[in-house]
């Protein structure tokens, strides 16, 4: 069973989230709070799969806690949810490293979809929110130096399909590899990198045009 953290100011749409996401067996929601700081106190106290935070909240917001919840616990998914289609926030949630942003007005089956792909290790974005991201990290390439020359194809494929956001599991079926090799391939290119997980190996394969790679 997935255990899942939901963090919504709202405790009407805070209980409408948790009746949808519950819709799917494989995943319960275990704490609740009304803000960031609670949320961060709740992992403290208890270990969650999945982290679902909104960004505005009182005391303390989405954005804030997504950082306090990355460093303190590297392993937990972070997936943001929320009303706010801006290219500001989204930048600043993917900067904190977080595993997904994504907007509350979807529908339910996408919701639960983005959740199993978020727990897999996909990259998640909202079409809506990646379509405003994609001009300014391009814009970023003239800051950038060439690509790492010891890259190899098969290595920049397969960032190419990170930046789309595929799992493991799809990476696998797309470059006819098993799953346990593309593990192995995506710590590789980490630490050739020098970078820490699979958002920021996302944005690098996007500013350096890598993403058009995959076609």
């Amino acid at each position: 069973m997935t255990t899942i953290l939901l963090a919504e100011d709202q405790a009407l749409v805070r209980h409408g989230l948790k009746m949808m996401i519950e819709m799917d067996d494989a995943f319960q929601v275990t704490g609740e709070a009304e803000n960031g700081a609670e949320a961060v106190e709740l992992c403290r106290k208890q270990r969650f799969d999945l982290a679902i935070l909104d960004i505005r909240m009182p005391v303390m917001n989405g954005l804030e806690a997504s950082r306090r919840l990355r460093e303190e616990h590297p392993n937990l998914k972070i997936l943001i949810l929320t009303t706010f289609n801006d290219e500001g926030y989204a930048l600043e949630a993917l900067k904190n490293h977080v595993n997904g942003y994504l907007l509350k007005d979807g529908e339910i089956d996408e919701l639960l979809q983005s959740i199993h792909q978020c727990l897999q290790g996909g990259l998640i974005i909202e079409g809506q929110v990646a379509a405003k991201l994609m001009p300014s990290l391009i814009q970023k390439n003239a800051e950038v130096e060439e690509i790492d020359g010891s890259l190899t194809e098969r290595e920049k494929c397969l960032l190419a399909l990170i930046s789309e956001g595929k799992n493991n599991q799809e990476i696998a079926d797309a470059l006819y590899l098993s799953v346990g090799t593309v593990k192995n391939h995506i710590t590789v290119i980490l630490d050739k990198l020098e970078l820490r997980d699979r958002t920021q190996l996302a944005i690098y394969a996007i500013k350096h045009n890598l993403d058009k790679r995959s076609d």
